[in-house]
């Protein structure tokens, strides 16, 4: 993809439909604004998935092959594809990185630990719920967490390992603008589409992730949603609340909702309706997400250390127990 993209930066295709709706967008085009080189990579990499332009197919991994050949099909999937293409990059990008529950399940069972009490959990920015499935998948570090499972997560680990207890989760649900539901073929591509052609792995986590993916999902912004999830804590239930890669693109101000509304919650706890609130996002820092922990009753902050953004390693900076 990195191949891909400096050559087409070099050799944009200025007179084909996908061009002429690129420039239609306003504002930032970048990883933080509209992210469309991503959008258009991941519709190239969705029609060679798909089978659909074999010339693309050639060139796409496990293929190896040149610049000039790599350039001449993507040129010519580009004229040949416009309609598709066009559609595909007015939709914002969907990824739902299954690594990511690494953090989630060592977070679960940091909590189970602390408090003994069954799990709730509610995911903002979900996607297609993928990570919703973490008690499914197991964690391979130290003596490993979780069940032997299809999904199987082995990231480089720094750090002391979190406490082994038993994870029961009560209820999970999710909520995103746009979800995906992963059984549907063409929301299963859009997810696949964004793992790139060779990330053999990867890919096949993601597909392992999807045969296993029972989590319903709501459409709604997340802050309110959020508000409805949190009015009525249920007794003897743990309620974690958590981000992963979606809490900075909410606009300031429903960040600040949401932060009261937790916050008001949280007031709230008791030690049998404690509230857990995880953040998985980016910071000031380039080298990798911040991971922090908000914990009720009591008002408690934690810095649980950092992560990579697509869970590759996890530096885990935490006390043996909470308080």
């Amino acid at each position: 993809m990195g191949r891909l993209l400096r050559l087409l930066a070099d050799h944009w295709p200025k007179d084909t439909a996908l061009a002429a709706k690129c420039d239609t967008f306003v504002g930032d085009i970048d990883s933080k604004g509209h992210s469309l080189p991503l959008r258009i990579a991941g519709g190239l990499h969705a029609l060679a998935l798909q089978g659909k332009d074999a010339g693309l197919t050639t060139v796409y991994p496990p293929n190896q092959t040149s610049n000039e050949a790599l350039l001449e099909a993507t040129l010519k999937a580009l004229h040949t594809h416009g309609a598709f293409l066009t559609d595909w990059i007015t939709h914002a990008p969907q990824t739902n990185e299954v690594r990511r529950s690494a953090v989630l399940i060592a977070t679960a069972h940091l909590l189970a630990d602390r408090f003994g009490l069954p799990i709730k959990l509610s995911e903002l920015g979900a996607s297609a719920g993928l990570n919703l499935m973490f008690d499914q998948f197991h964690l391979a570090i130290g003596e490993g967490y979780g069940p032997q499972s299809t999904v199987t997560l082995s990231p480089k680990w720094s750090g002391p390992f979190p406490p082994r207890t038993e994870l029961t989760v009560s209820n999970r649900r999710g909520v995103d603008l746009n979800p995906l539901n992963s059984a549907d073929p063409e929301d299963a591509l859009r997810l696949q589409s964004y793992l790139w052609a060779d990330q053999e792995e990867r890919l096949h986590r993601t597909q392992a992730a999807i045969a296993l993916n029972t989590a319903e999902l709501d459409q709604d912004d997340a802050i309110t949603w959020l508000q409805g999830r949190i009015s009525a804590p249920d007794a003897n239930e743990l309620h974690m609340v958590y981000s992963t890669v979606a809490w900075q693109y909410f606009p300031p101000d429903r960040q600040k909702h949401g932060t009261t509304l937790l916050e008001t919650a949280g007031a709230q706890a008791t030690e049998n309706t404690p509230l857990a609130w995880l953040s998985y996002e980016a910071d000031d820092n380039p080298h990798g997400a911040a991971l922090t922990l908000r914990l009720w009753p009591g008002n408690h902050t934690l810095n649980l250390g950092r992560a990579d953004f697509h869970g590759r390693w996890v530096d885990w900076q935490v006390p043996a127990k909470l308080p």
